[in-house]
């Protein structure tokens, strides 16, 4: 007989990533699969919508929508009145920390994550973060995640009362992955990119800009991964 199915929270932006790593969690039978994303005052709609979308294709137990407020700390141009960088190009993109970055933000999404899973008894998370392609986010490293899974460990009761041989796991499978790798790995699980939302600087009708950080390396992406690109840009049709 197979072991009981565990569950898992999948924090879901509605981007190429985090719906890769949900098809990943469904492909390994995590059942059932709760998804968790943020609506932290990024300038934006577009993602959320996405989120909701993904969230039904993937027929998920529940998702959750968290509201909270970046804003109020800005410094970056996700959440304050600050350009977005345009037209760099890959090199450049790791040479510093970029302005892109929301301070704190993954640690602060991984906290509402631990504290679900508590109430859940879930105790596996994924997340997408990527040491490859990460922009240059400190957030988006190894080390982190090994320092965050190391802390839940000692500060939740469900670790602390809790069977020694059933830890608090955090899942990064694309932690080591090229975006095209990425993108080849979600076409094979049968991911519709189509319904997924990339960009830092959509238009009004949540076209994507094409030209931002994030667009660049999705559409470097697809043709490196030999894969059509289905991302709707601004000017185009």
């Amino acid at each position: 007989m197979s072991p009981p199915a565990s569950p898992a929270i999948i924090l879901t932006s509605g981007g190429l990533d985090s719906t890769t790593c949900l098809a990943i969690a469904q492909a390994d039978e995590f059942d059932p699969i709760y998804s968790l994303t943020f609506d932290y005052g990024q300038r934006h709609r577009q993602e959320l919508a996405a989120a909701e979308v993904v969230a039904r294709e993937f027929n998920v137990a529940e998702h959750r929508v968290i509201t909270i407020d970046l804003r109020q700390f800005g410094k970056s141009a996700l959440t304050a009145s600050i350009d977005v960088p345009k037209d760099r190009a890959e090199g450049d993109m790791t040479g510093e920390i970029p302005v892109t970055y929301v301070p704190a933000r993954n640690t602060i999404f991984l906290s509402y994550a631990l504290a679900w899973a508590e109430v859940l008894g879930v105790r596996d998370v994924f997340i997408g973060v990527n040491a490859v392609d990460y922009s240059g986010y400190p957030d988006c490293r190894p080390e982190f995640i090994e320092a965050f899974e190391k802390m839940a460990n000692l500060a939740t009761k469900m670790t602390v009362e809790g069977e020694a041989n059933q830890p608090f796991r955090i899942h990064t499978p694309l932690i080591h992955l090229t975006k095209a790798q990425i993108i080849k790995k979600g076409t094979a699980l049968g991911v519709d990119y189509a319904i997924t939302h990339s960009c830092y600087d959509p238009d009004s009708q949540g076209k994507a800009c094409g030209r931002c950080d994030s667009c660049i390396l999705r559409r470097n992406g697809f043709v490196e991964a030999g894969v059509r690109d289905p991302t709707r840009y601004a000017g185009y049709c």
